[in-house]
C-alpha cells in the first residue's frame, strides 16, 4: 500500500494515511519495529539534501537506495518547537536472564554500571572493549554471543546471527559457546530447571515452580505465570520426541509458514519466552511511570517521547530505571538521546 505522512510535523504523531481495502483513505498506526537502522555519519545533511529533490547531487554523493532506507526513521518528526527524547533499557534481556538465574557475576556487572556486551567481548577477544572507545567495533560481536548463547544457542545460532560476517571463524564458534556456558553455570542450570518444571506439569498435571516462575496445565492449556502475574499460554501441550530421541514438549500454535501446527519447545526456548515476556512487562511498567509525558511511540525496549526543548533526558531515564514491585531487586538502567527527527543513536 502506498502511504503518505499527513501533517507529521504539525501533529507530531506516528500515523500514516493511505487507502484501505475499500479504496477509502483512513488513518493507520505505524509499525515502527524493524525499521532499517541509520549509520550515516552525516545523517542530517543527507536528509536535507534528499528533501531538496536534487537527484543529480544525491546520486553523486550517496548510494541512493541505501541512503533512502536509512532515512526512513527521519520521516517521523516532533511538533513545531518540540523535540524527541528516545530512551531505552540497557541490555534488558541480559539483566532479566541474569537476575532470574542468579548469575551473580553478571548482576555485578550491571550494578557497577558496566556494559555486559563489552565485558563479554573483552573476555572473548582478550582486549579492553568500550562502547564508544577502544575496540568499540568488537562490542557487536559480544552482543551477538550474548543473544545467541543466552537461550541455549550453539554453533548454528552464532552463524545465524552473522558471527562469520563479523570476522569470527567457524573454528572459533563452538569453543566460544563452550566458554560462555562454563562462565554462566547458573543460566545453564536455569534452562534445565525450567525444562523439568514444564515436563512435570504436563506429564503429571500438577502445578510446579522454579525461579519464581509457576507452571500449570488447566483445561488443556499450559500456563506459565510470570512474576508480574501475567500468564503465557500454550495450547494442548503434550510430551513428544525430539530429533535426538529425547523428550520434548509440543503444543499447538502458528508456525513459520503462518499455519496452525504442532510446535516443539524445550527448556532454553521456554526461558527465552519467559525473559522476553518479563522484559515487555518491565517496559509496560515504565510506560505507567512516564504517563505524564507525551509518549508517541515505543519499540521493543525503547520509548519515544515528544517534549519541550527544556525537558531533561535524565528525568526520563531515571523514571525508566525504577524497578517494578514484583521484581524490586533487579538492577535496571535506561539510556537515551535527544533528536529533532527520529533516528537510531
Amino acid at each position: 500500500m502506498n502511504c503518505v505522512c499527513k501533517d507529521g510535523r504539525a501533529r507530531g504523531m506516528f500515523q500514516f494515511y493511505g487507502a484501505n481495502r475499500t479504496g477509502r483513505w483512513a488513518g493507520r498506526v505505524v509499525q515502527l519495529q524493524n525499521l532499517p537502522q541509520n549509520h550515516l555519519p552525516d545523517l542530517g545533511e543527507a536528509r536535507e539534501l534528499f528533501r531538496t529533490g536534487d537527484l543529480e547531487a544525491t546520486e553523486l554523493l550517496y548510494d541512493t537506495q541505501d541512503t533512502l532506507s536509512q532515512l526512513i526513521r527521519t520521516a517521523f518528526v516532533p511538533s513545531e518547537g518540540k523535540k524527541f527524547i528516545v530512551c531505552d533499557f540497557s541490555a534488558i534481556e541480559a539483566r532479566v536472564l541474569s537476575h532470574l538465574a542468579g548469575e551473580r557475576w553478571r548482576s555485578k556487572v550491571f550494578e557497577q554500571g558496566k556494559d555486559i556486551y563489552c565485558m563479554s567481548a573483552s573476555q572473548m577477544f582478550g582486549v579492553p572493549v568500550e562502547k564508544h572507545g577502544q575496540n568499540s567495533e568488537l562490542r557487536q560481536k559480544g552482543k551477538i554471543a550474548e543473544l545467541a548463547c543466552g537461550y541455549g544457542g550453539s554453533f548454528g545460532a552464532l552463524k545465524a546471527m552473522g558471527a562469520l560476517d563479523m570476522g569470527l571463524t567457524e573454528e572459533e564458534l563452538q569453543p566460544l559457546v563452550n566458554s560462555w556456558r562454563l562462565a554462566n553455570p547458573n543460566i545453564v542450570l536455569f534452562w534445565w530447571d525450567v525444562d523439568r518444571a514444564v515436563k512435570t506439569a504436563v506429564k503429571d498435571l500438577i502445578p510446579t515452580s522454579t525461579h519464581d516462575i509457576k507452571f500449570e496445565v488447566r483445561s488443556g492449556i499450559l500456563f506459565i505465570t510470570l512474576p508480574s502475574g501475567r500468564k503465557l499460554s500454550y495450547i494442548k501441550p503434550r510430551i513428544g520426541e525430539n530429533q535426538f530421541g529425547g523428550e520434548s514438549i509440543t503444543y499447538e500454535g502458528t508456525g513459520t509458514a503462518r499455519r496452525w501446527e504442532r510446535l516443539e519447545s524445550y527448556g532454553p526456548k521456554f526461558v527465552e519466552n519467559i525473559v522476553q515476556a518479563i522484559s515487555r512487562d518491565i517496559l509496560a511498567f515504565a510506560l505507567k511511570q512516564l504517563k505524564e509525558f507525551k509518549i508517541v511511540g515505543h519499540v521493543h525496549d525503547e520509548v519515544i517521547i515528544e517534549c519541550p526543548m527544556e525537558q531533561k533526558l535524565d528525568d526520563i531515564a531515571s523514571l525508566m530505571g525504577i524497578a517494578p514491585n514484583w521484581m524490586s531487586d533487579i538492577n535496571l538502567r535506561a539510556d537515551g538521546y535527544e533528536c529533532l527527527f527520529y533516528q537510531k543513536d
